[in-house]
């Protein structure tokens, strides 16, 4: 820890003691401490940046919600830690706000403080890079011009994060995720541009070169011996396009993919109002033979309805469920039903966003099985997947011949 900076949102003295000399004892430099989130303001006006902000919720005059809004609008602050009295409920409602905001929050310790907790959620801050992520101002959000150049240049790299087996972190499939490898600032996330894109109507060209990416690798993975499901991310507008569906089997031709091979994710919440030519495409897709997955189970408000209607066989369980369920017994038990419920639908479930070793052991006591996050591997480009795929292949054919 000793080369962090931290500082202490807490209103109660003692606890602001207790905490600040726990800490000192391990930092090599004085602890940023504030009494309120005016005083937090100021002192973050002062500073370079705060790598891990501990962060009270309720205080009188400025409180920590209010001073989180601040702080995400100053892009000085790294990651959150919540150390708070107030309601689960409440916290779990804070969480969300933090997410919203583009913050990155570590954990939830609660109070009172508990140093052997912190050091764990260090060890997850280091391993998230330490590294600030950039600032999602207008002014750093891309041009329309800009990204229509892009586009046109072939600057937009599929990019795939593994899915893996709880149990022996076996690879069973990828989903493809945008990032754009842009001259000057380097590969960016979905966020610097989808925005934009939204607005000028430009996801389903990204999509067309994502998939080509995809189906083309998929290819060349199989003449090397690697069968894997590739998952793409289908925009609601796509699927009101009623070309959609024959343009997706003409491209598996070409490639001489299988339909059974490629899985298409929709987020919920997308899935509120769907009109007709969606369903047809949705339906289609399904008698085609590809997969289609139900992203961000349980982020939105018609879940259970939307099982029911539509032509889902996978279920992406939303990472929120996953961050604190170690912490959260009713988190645990939304999980243990999302497993009974794939598994009564006859559906499988993925779960989305493990980090730590303890959320897999939790997460196969409860009866997952796959499941995606940084514990396994972050998303990584073609020549990288290649890399990984041919030696997870490796490692199971040695497997069966010690065996």
């Amino acid at each position: 820890m000793q080369d962090l900076i931290v500082l202490v949102l807490e209103d109660e003295p003692f606890q602001r003691l207790v905490t600040v000399t726990a800490l000192e004892k391990n930092l090599a430099m004085p602890v940023l401490q504030a009494a309120d989130g005016a005083e937090a303001v100021a002192i973050l006006a002062a500073s370079t940046h705060v790598d891990i902000l501990l962060c009270d919720l309720k205080m009188s005059g400025m409180d920590g919600l209010a001073f989180l809004r601040h702080a995400s609008n100053s892009a000085k602050v790294r990651a959150v830690v919540l150390c708070s009295e107030l309601d689960a409920v409440l916290r779990q409602t804070a969480i969300s706000m933090i997410h919203c905001l583009g913050l990155t929050l570590l954990g939830d310790l609660g109070k009172p403080f508990n140093l052997v907790d912190f050091s764990q959620l260090v060890k997850r801050y280091r391993a998230l890079g330490n590294v600030a992520p950039r600032p999602l101002e207008s002014t750093e959000l891309a041009s329309f011009a800009d990204i229509q150049r892009a586009l046109n240049n072939g600057e937009f790299e599929a990019y795939y994060q593994p899915k893996v087996t709880l149990e022996g972190q076996k690879l069973v499939g990828a989903e493809v995720l945008a990032r754009w490898a842009h001259p000057q600032w380097g590969v960016l996330a979905p966020a610097h541009f989808l925005p934009v894109m939204e607005t000028h109507g430009l996801i389903e060209q990204m999509f067309w070169h994502l998939f080509e990416q995809g189906l083309s690798l998929r290819q060349r993975l199989a003449s090397q011996g690697v069968a894997i499901e590739l998952a793409f991310n289908l925009h609601p507008a796509q699927l009101a396009c009623r070309k959609l569906t024959e343009k997706i089997t003409e491209l598996l031709k070409r490639y001489q993919v299988a339909a059974p091979s490629v899985m298409f994710e929709i987020t919920e919440s997308g899935l509120i109002r769907v009109p007709a030519s969606s369903l047809e495409n949705l339906a289609r897709l399904r008698m085609l033979g590809c997969g289609l997955a139900m992203d961000d189970f349980g982020a939105g408000y018609s879940s259970l309805g939307r099982l029911s209607d539509l032509p889902f066989n996978q279920i992406k369980l939303d990472r929120a469920f996953v961050l604190q369920m170690q912490h959260r017994p009713r988190n645990a038990a939304i999980i243990s039903c999302a497993v009974a419920l794939a598994k009564a639908l006859d559906m499988s479930l993925v779960i989305e966003g493990v980090e730590t070793a303890e959320q897999q052991a939790c997460l196969i006591e409860l009866g997952a099985s796959v499941a995606q996050g940084f514990l396994f591997a972050r998303p990584m480009p073609e020549r990288h997947f290649i890399t990984y795929c041919v030696h997870q292949v490796a490692s199971e054919r040695s497997t069966l011949a010690d065996g």
